[in-house]
């Protein structure tokens, strides 16, 4: 992953714009992160922005791929439901910890709640950090205290060494760092997804922008599907949009809108 030159940003993004406008719904499941993606990140996880014109945008590709879009996102799926209502999409939440398809609901175990009060007590750190207790996960946001980085790296190493019994990991990303359960990713839960209707058969189309989005992009060319990121480049990927301005407006062209 490497930020693309300013100079250079105008130029990939009218490539990605032609390249993905130009796509056809029937024939591709199309797979969407959330924040920094699709939706621009706020000061904190709940301090984002949903359009009306986005949902509209949404919900005609939903129809247009027969039902083969879904949003591939660190947030939980309530969260996700809430952001997004009415529309009630399938959905990859928590990194892939839980996933909806349909009426069928797979969700991860718990983090024990000992590790998790633990690790919320980050808090005392500096007030500016933002706990997520997403259950079977924990997010811990610094983006409004980023000197505090190194102090929350320790804090949370110590909080999981107080666990050596429990298999853990941790996941860097965008001013923050989720403590889960290891093998869980977005990559894996994004290649059992395709494997059901009506996303089988397809060819996926993934947007992301963070690293945490780095286990799709690595999956696509076995599943013959196409990368595009943010702002940034990813190994993989085939064009880059400038800004999630930018991606909402590709979304509204191929929604014909």
């Amino acid at each position: 992953m490497s930020q693309a030159p300013t100079s250079d940003l105008a130029a990939a993004n009218d490539a990605a714009m032609a390249m993905f406008t130009r796509l056809d719904p029937k024939a591709i499941a199309l797979l969407l992160d959330v924040d920094g993606t699709i939706i621009d990140l706020g000061p904190t996880p709940h301090e984002v922005h949903v359009s009306d014109a986005l949902c509209r945008s949404l919900a005609r590709l939903f129809d247009l791929t027969g039902g083969a879009l879904a949003l591939v996102s660190g947030r939980p799926i309530v969260d996700l439901d809430r952001l997004f209502s009415p529309l009630k999409l399938p959905v990859v939440g928590g990194h892939g910890a839980e996933t909806r398809l349909g009426d069928e609901h797979i969700s991860m175990k718990p983090l024990p709640e000992e590790l998790r009060r633990q690790l919320a007590s980050a808090t005392s750190i500096d007030s500016r950090i933002v706990i997520e207790d997403k259950g079977y996960s924990l997010a811990l946001h610094y983006r409004n205290a980023p000197q505090r980085e190194e102090a929350l790296r320790r804090h949370i190493a110590a909080a999981c060494a107080a666990f050596p019994g429990e298999a853990i990991e941790v996941l860097p990303g965008k001013a923050m760092f989720e403590v889960k359960r290891p093998g869980v990713s977005k990559g894996e839960a994004v290649r059992a997804l395709m494997t059901h209707a009506p996303f089988s058969g397809r060819s996926p189309v993934f947007i992301g922008d963070d690293v945490t989005d780095e286990s799709v992009f690595a999956l696509l060319p076995e599943l013959g599907g196409t990368g595009f990121s943010v702002h940034r480049h990813f190994a993989g990927v085939s064009g880059i949009f400038r800004s999630p301005e930018q991606v909402r407006r590709a979304l509204q062209t191929l929604a014909g809108q």
